[in-house]
């Protein structure tokens, strides 16, 4: 599977420039929001999406779907690289109709909204992160698209109640290591080639074939892994996610922190 396209929306220097364009709402500040059925534009936010689906985006929604990663993928994604780094960010496709619409939308909402990505969940919020001393920096930008009503009513929010509402922890917390994967390899010349690409799309887009991975090159004989964590990492998705982080590091650095390589 080729990860070589790329998109001016994932250029970084854009996408800066666009989250400057924002306001920001700083620490303590409030905004006010609510969406619900009843608002006048329910649904309106579902179309015409760029939207990028995270690993651990992808991996909620094949829990959900009850679907195999290859099958998802296929049906609802199309993948392209960040250009600075080269890793791989699948992209949600949106329905061939009149109005692109999501496809997981309905005229009574979304029908994977328990599991729906992290870029639906913090909306209208964006979040911009970056490495810092103190491990990653947050800035919050409000998106206020014209056609949004969810801002005449409602409750007022910081940033880390709207987050806390929303169920975000876990996936800002496994997005954000990708962003450190990306910048590390930004930082150390990159970007990958389509090899290495190829190899993140396996280890954190496609858990269980990552797995079937494991069970036939024997990782687990290469690295230094407790009986207990081998045993979440071939049951457990998010145990799989986190070792697939720390083998897409390993093999690109030739160290983990989290992760030790066998004498």
């Amino acid at each position: 599977m080729s990860t070589q396209s790329t998109d001016p929306l994932l250029d970084e220097e854009r996408a800066q420039k666009y989250l400057d364009s924002l306001p920001t709402v700083e620490e303590g500040q409030t905004f006010c929001f609510e969406c619900t059925p009843d608002v006048p534009c329910f649904n309106r936010c579902c179309r015409q999406l760029t939207l990028p689906l995270t690993p651990y985006d992808v991996m909620r929604l094949c829990r959900r779907l009850g679907m195999t990663s290859a099958d998802f993928l296929e049906t609802f994604a199309t993948f392209k690289s960040f250009p600075d780094s080269g890793l791989p960010i699948a992209m949600l496709r949106m329905l061939k109709d009149p109005d692109e619409t999501c496809p997981f939308v309905t005229p009574a909402g979304c029908h994977v909204y328990d599991d729906r990505p992290g870029a639906c969940r913090s909306y209208p919020l964006g979040r911009g992160t970056r490495l810092s001393r103190n491990g990653v920096s947050e800035t919050f930008y409000l998106v206020q698209e014209a056609h949004c009503r969810g801002f005449d009513a409602g409750r007022d929010w910081t940033p880390q109640e709207w987050f806390a509402h929303e169920q975000l922890e876990d996936y800002n917390r496994s997005n954000d290591r990708y962003m450190r994967l990306g910048a590390m390899v930004t930082a150390s010349g990159g970007p990958v080639n389509q090899k290495v690409g190829n190899m993140a799309v396996l280890c954190l887009y496609q858990l269980d074939k990552f797995r079937e991975f494991i069970d036939k090159m024997k990782l687990f004989n290469r690295v230094e892994v407790s009986e207990e964590r081998q045993a979440a990492i071939m049951t457990d998705d998010e145990a799989a996610l986190e070792f697939g982080y720390d083998w897409v590091e390993l093999a690109l650095f030739g160290q983990c922190e989290r992760l030790k390589k066998k004498n």
